[in-house]
């Protein structure tokens, strides 16, 4: 077991972070979870152990930057060096900018990004001094376009982006085989828009295209198995197109989400429940999964990320393909 990865995984109870912890598993990781809710967590583990990997339990809220240190203790007494830290736990509020409430926007940000950034400090704390190991930062298309409805998620996906980048800089300057990579992520079917805090009329939903969490997942465990990961990867077309329309057009695409985002992140005719739970203050109790309830419209394949994780298949294909090309112009002109 001396060569076993070891993975610490943030927001890993349900959606994409349960997803990324069943990948690691399939691989025979040893993996940190860590998440504010227990039930779903041990569900998680049961789940890792089946997959044939091992799993720890750490239920934390990454507000807690003392209290994520400690499980990043507890899981390299347990299993080990940590080798991979993901951070993906994430809240969210559905709402336009005018209904938002002072104290939302601090909850999203200690959240999703000083939760990062405690996630973060914990992993190179252990990282540096051996000069070893690999800190995964989940993005988003939303981290690069904002979208209407969701600015506190999107203040901090795009706060997360400026933390990341000066900490890259640093490693740089500082010559450390550390490594730091950030994967922006398509719209998921994941379980966050059961219990996202929604003041919207109609009940959320991810805007289509949607990608099912695993396909999203692998870009990660690739990130975590490479030996030099990217410095950022972009999953599926949708999250290409945005980050490189908001590069080129984002006046236009300010007034088209405009006219369109307020209709995509709603679903038709399900009013929403007014009594419905939400998760940004406290966990939702239940085991939860993976997956949402959008399997309907989900996607489980994508030409783009086949392309992204097979650069070398592909390129090799490609030089083949333009070889046989150039033999058969060949030979037609010695023919002739």
């Amino acid at each position: 077991m001396a060569n076993e990865l070891v993975v610490v995984i943030t927001g890993s109870s349900a959606g994409l972070g349960r997803a990324i912890a069943h990948g690691f598993a399939k691989r025979g990781a040893s993996i940190g979870l860590l998440a504010r809710n227990p039930e779903a967590l041990n569900a998680a583990k049961e789940e890792c152990e089946a997959l044939g990997g091992r799993a720890l339990v750490l239920p934390v809220d990454v507000v807690d930057a003392a209290a994520v240190d400690a499980a990043a203790s507890r899981v390299e007494e347990e299993f080990g060096p940590i080798d991979v830290w993901v951070n993906d736990a994430m809240v969210s509020v559905f709402s336009p900018v005018k209904e938002m409430e002072p104290s939302d926007y601090k909850r999203v940000s200690d959240v999703l990004y000083l939760g990062f950034v405690h996630g973060t400090l914990a992993a190179l704390k252990r990282m540096l001094p051996r000069d070893h190991g690999t800190i995964i930062q989940i993005g988003s298309a939303l981290s690069y376009r904002s979208i209407p409805l969701q600015s506190a998620y999107c203040a901090c996906k795009h706060a997360i982006n400026g933390f990341t980048d000066s900490l890259r800089c640093e490693l740089h300057h500082d010559k450390s085989n550390v490594k730091l990579t950030a994967v922006h992520m398509p719209a998921m079917n994941t379980t966050q828009f059961d219990w996202v805090k929604n003041r919207m009329p109609n009940d959320p939903q991810p805007v289509p295209p949607i990608f099912e969490p695993e396909l999203a997942a692998e870009v990660v465990i690739a990130a975590g198995l490479a030996k030099n990961p990217r410095r950022e990867y972009w999953v599926g077309t949708p999250t290409v197109m945005a980050i490189v329309g908001q590069k080129f057009f984002p006046g236009l695409l300010d007034i088209y989400l405009g006219r369109t985002g307020y209709k995509s992140q709603q679903i038709p005719n399900e009013p929403k429940d007014p009594n419905a739970p939400n998760n940004l203050y406290d966990y939702v109790p239940g085991k939860h999964s993976a997956r949402g309830k959008f399997a309907d419209r989900s996607s489980e394949t994508s030409a783009e990320i086949f392309l992204s994780l097979n650069r070398g298949i592909v390129a090799l294909g490609a030089t083949a393909l333009v070889a046989a090309i150039g033999g058969v112009l060949l030979a037609r002109r010695r023919m002739s």
